[in-house]
């Protein structure tokens, strides 16, 4: 391992091998870990600053370091840029939880690491950078959505740590939009300093006018997932289905599960029909044979949050196939998905579950900034801590909230493009009645849903909240009659305080 010492981003020790290097001394750290990595390929290269040298925790690094395509960092402070930049960003990558680690493009010059090879796979215009900050941001956030893995890693250090964070002035904030983000991003980032904070930001935004958008080599290569590796081939599984009213939609899934390579130990079936003395439909379950156990449970009480958390409560096996009851898999699925799980080491993923004839948005294995509740394995471990929020019943929201459970519990979730799910989006059952929800009746309507604000709420910053109602603001107005500015300012007001209002009952009573 290769290990590089620095100060204000000058270079102050370079250590290959446990032997002393001189040759980069005070020189900028961002070019020559680039220097570095082309004379030392296939090894670890990591760094620190040196306000946190005796903290370092060096022996962790190649455990942390698991995967080629990780970068992996560590800020005990605050971040590079300011929460403001949360006023741009939904994401669950902005408001990091620290304790844990957490997927995020954020990344810090305070003590990190990354494999040579990978370096060498990034743009070299990211090493001309003389803030490495900047570029380590800069590299993460040009590359997570291609398939680069970034987390911030507490790992990395032990002990208490005094560490005083470089942080980005408000040119470098906007130059950092101008260049990552779509145009209009930078304007909306002005426009809430000013709202939210009442100050004027004129310099840096017109300065950022004059920078170059990022436009680099975005082609990366990594041996993980090119070859099938033999871990979790003896695996156990349960699978978890919600139904109601699609009794053939659902026989069509338990045979394709009868039909998998890697057989489930358990299908939890979930049964709900709300009318008062109606019995299961479900008759195939004891009048054929299956090669798993089936847990049926049958209950009047409609909702799949419900329904979800009391098929949890019967899990045994070590992994959970989250399934809808309108899907249609190939018979090596299961066993394709442990393979992927093997090769990227990882205890979540969210699969791609389209219709027939759509087409895939995400071509590459990613952290994803959701999750499905339908197209899920994750590890029964991680699962302890977790259910489904039953404020988010009949609403939206679920599916996210479940995927930030975990992450907070230091458990990333992954996108995989393959194997493919074919999601039918059968009609709803015969018997299936819309909900009564409890704002329904107001006057006022809530705008965004109570469930949707209910999640920003309960992840999101506050930047984040303001940066969403400010979206909202514009995005409304032209699906709603008021077109006088004041008057619809008004009516959104009350409409956002409404269900801020009910996103508030909902948390108390979840």
């Amino acid at each position: 391992m290769l290990v590089i010492a620095h100060s204000n981003y000058k270079v102050t020790h370079v250590t290959i091998s446990s032997i002393e290097n001189t040759e980069f001394l005070g020189q900028n750290i961002g070019f020559v870990i680039r220097a570095i990595a082309e004379k030392y390929p296939n090894t670890i290269v990591g760094w620190y600053d040196e306000q946190v040298k005796d903290s370092v925790n060096f022996e962790k690094i190649p455990e942390l370091l698991n995967l080629k395509r990780k970068l992996i960092s560590y800020n005990p402070s605050s971040n590079y840029f300011s929460p403001r930049i949360g006023y741009i960003e939904e994401s669950p990558f902005i408001n990091v939880n620290k304790k844990v680690t957490y997927p995020t493009w954020q990344m810090s010059s305070c003590v990190g690491a990354i494999h040579t090879d990978t370096i060498l796979q990034f743009d070299f215009n990211f090493f001309k950078i003389q803030n490495f900050d900047y570029t380590l941001n800069s590299i993460a956030k040009h590359y997570q959505p291609l398939g680069l893995f970034c987390y911030s890693e507490p790992q990395l250090l032990h002990g208490e740590v005094n560490y005083k964070a470089v942080e980005a002035s408000n040119c470098v904030l906007f130059q950092f939009v101008k260049q990552h983000y779509k145009f209009v991003w930078k304007y909306l980032l002005f426009l809430n300093v000013l709202l939210d904070e009442k100050k004027i930001v004129l310099l840096p935004f017109l300065k950022s006018c004059f920078i170059r958008k990022i436009n680099y080599n975005t082609l990366l290569q990594f041996e993980e997932g090119l070859t099938e590796r033999i871990g979790l081939k003896n695996e156990t599984i349960d699978v978890i289905i919600p139904t109601i009213g699609r009794k053939k939609y659902l026989y069509d899934v338990l045979c394709d599960l009868r039909n998998q390579t890697h057989l489930p130990k358990n299908v939890i079936l979930v049964e709900q029909n709300p009318l008062e003395g109606s019995v299961s439909e479900l008759n195939f379950i004891t009048a054929e044979k299956w090669p798993f156990v089936i847990k049926h449970s049958f209950t009047h009480q409609a909702g799949a949050c419900n329904a979800r958390n009391v098929a949890l409560n019967q899990v045994e096996s070590e992994w959970v196939f989250l399934a809808d009851d309108d899907i249609r898999i190939e018979n090596n699925f299961i066993k394709e998905v442990f393979v992927s799980i093997s090769n990227y080491r990882t205890k979540s993923v969210s699969i791609s579950c389209l219709q027939k004839g759509k087409e895939q948005v995400f071509k590459n294995v990613i952290q994803w900034g959701s999750f499905g509740s339908g197209c899920s394995f994750v590890a029964t471990e991680v699962l302890n801590n977790c259910n489904f929020n039953m404020g988010y019943e009949f609403g939206y929201g679920e599916d996210s909230d479940f995927g930030m459970q975990l992450r907070n519990q230091g458990c990333d979730v992954l996108y995989l493009p393959e194997p493919e799910i074919i999601h039918l989006k059968a009609p709803i059952g015969g018997f299936r009645t819309k909900p009564i929800l409890q704002w329904q009746m107001e006057s006022i309507q809530p705008k965004p849903s109570p469930t949707v604000m209910l999640y920003i709420i309960s992840h999101n910053s506050k930047e984040q909240l303001k940066g969403y109602k400010t979206t909202l603001f514009f995005k409304y107005y032209k699906h709603q009659r008021i077109k006088n500015p004041y008057d619809y300012f008004k009516m959104f007001q009350k409409k956002w305080n409404q269900s801020v209002l009910w996103a508030n009952e909902l948390k108390k009573a979840s």
